[in-house]
């Protein structure tokens, strides 16, 4: 990931509405959730929830799929990924040992479900 893209994922997770928005879909996995049960469950109008997913979904930290009359959001796990590889990519002086507990903690484990 370029700092470009990494400052418009920063600046999407800056808002309430939109951080709460984002760790939902996570929590929610790769079936994601219909539009209007986000902005049921975190509260909020659903023309101003349209608007904040529209806003995560330019920062590449979430996908839409067409779900009949809905729209169905779920989390960009790629997107995801290379906002947290931009983050530790010069993480402790290049020295990668030093990271390693960081990085498998916060990574799968191989068979683990993500």
């Amino acid at each position: 990931m370029d700092k470009k893209t990494a400052l418009a994922a920063f600046a999407a997770l800056s808002q309430d509405t939109r951080l709460d928005a984002f760790r939902l879909l996570l929590r929610a996995g790769q079936d994601g959730m219909p539009a209007g049960e986000i902005a049921d469950t975190l509260g909020t109008r659903q023309n101003t929830m349209s608007t904040h997913l529209s806003i995560l979904h330019q920062a590449g930290l979430i996908r839409s799929q067409r779900d009949g009359r809905s729209i169905r959001y779920s989390a960009n796990l790629d997107g995801t990924r290379g906002l947290l590889a931009f983050l530790l990519e010069e993480c402790c002086g290049g020295n990668p040992a030093l990271c390693q507990p960081l990085i498998a903690e916060i990574t799968p484990s191989e068979g683990a479900p993500s």
